[in-house]
């Protein structure tokens, strides 16, 4: 068994995660995972559990609140794979 790096709980189903960083992490839940390394919107400070919008370098949950935080205005949009009309 292993300990979750954010609860502290010993479980037999814990699994570990390894960053592009090399650090590794050991969780027992998804919850736990995405707690410690999912980014927060730099706008609404929700967890970015997804694809998100990145301006210049800063993450953000929705195009919402990257035009919101960001001159680029218009120019962003929430339209990952989708058709540009």
């Amino acid at each position: 068994m292993a300990v979750c790096v954010v609860c502290n709980n010993d479980y037999w189903l814990s699994f570990e995660i390894k960053t592009i960083t090399g650090d590794i992490y050991t969780f027992d839940s998804f919850e736990c995972a995405m707690e410690k390394l999912a980014p927060r919107c730099e706008q609404c400070q929700v967890r970015i559990v997804g694809h998100g919008v990145e301006v210049a370098g800063s993450f953000f949950c929705c195009a919402n609140c990257a035009r919101a935080n960001s001159e680029l205005g218009a120019q962003i949009r929430d339209a990952v794979g989708a058709h540009p009309s």
